[in-house]
């Protein structure tokens, strides 16, 4: 997703507590910086932070890592964590935003930091054949990603491309991801705490179908 530069975002982003300047130095150890035991969970191309910020509300016993390239993108994220949150009283304590760039994600983060689930929101498709291999569910990211997954750390994937959708079915498979869930009309299955994106709400009053599926790791 394109985003014009914003003057105020790295600025704002150098402010916030709960933004990781120097992220490497919390491989394997990021229990530290959320300063308990809790649950680690993380979202990849959280993009506009909509998604973290619903589920870190919800679940203040849960820790979120929310990981962006953009450091542009982060900045309109945090502001609306802030928002989300200020709105309900309180204070994201659960929330680190990481500006980093998810091929070298296994350079974030390493199985001591146990983490139990992964989202992949409406990443980009990617659609020409010498592009996809940097699809967020490409089989190179996959193995990447169960570098550091615990056994049995589930992957939740929403998109609403269908090329996309069903090859990345195949690239869950042949990196030896067991698919427990797949539903290709999300919003008419018997899903019940699905939380919406931004994307999400744009394709769905588009009458475009929402795919998704829930991944293990074996």
């Amino acid at each position: 997703m394109r985003i014009r530069k914003k003057k105020w975002a790295q600025p704002e982003l150098d402010l916030c507590p709960y933004f990781i300047k120097e992220p490497k130095r919390y491989f394997g150890k990021w229990k530290e910086f959320f300063k308990n035991d809790n649950e680690i969970q993380l979202e990849v191309g959280c993009g506009k932070c909509s998604f973290v910020a619903q589920k870190a509300l919800k679940n203040p016993d849960i820790n979120f890592i929310a990981v962006d390239i953009k450091s542009d993108m982060l900045g309109v994220g945090r502001r609306n964590i802030e928002k989300l949150f200020t709105e309900n009283g309180k204070t994201p304590e659960n929330i680190a935003l990481v500006a980093f760039n998810v091929e070298n994600i296994d350079e974030l983060i390493s199985k001591d930091d146990n983490v139990k689930q992964m989202y992949i929101n409406f990443c980009n498709p990617w659609p020409r054949e010498k592009h996809k291999k940097r699809r967020l569910t490409h089989f190179t990211k996959l193995n990447k990603y169960r570098t550091f997954l615990s056994d049995g750390a589930r992957i939740n994937f929403k998109t609403d491309n269908d090329e996309l959708f069903d090859e990345s079915l195949i690239y869950f498979k042949d990196s030896n991801f067991e698919i427990d869930f797949i539903t290709y009309d999300l919003h008419n299955s018997e899903v019940t705490d699905n939380i919406m994106t931004e994307h999400e709400t744009m394709f769905s009053q588009q009458g475009i179908k929402i795919k998704h599926l829930v991944a293990h790791k074996k």
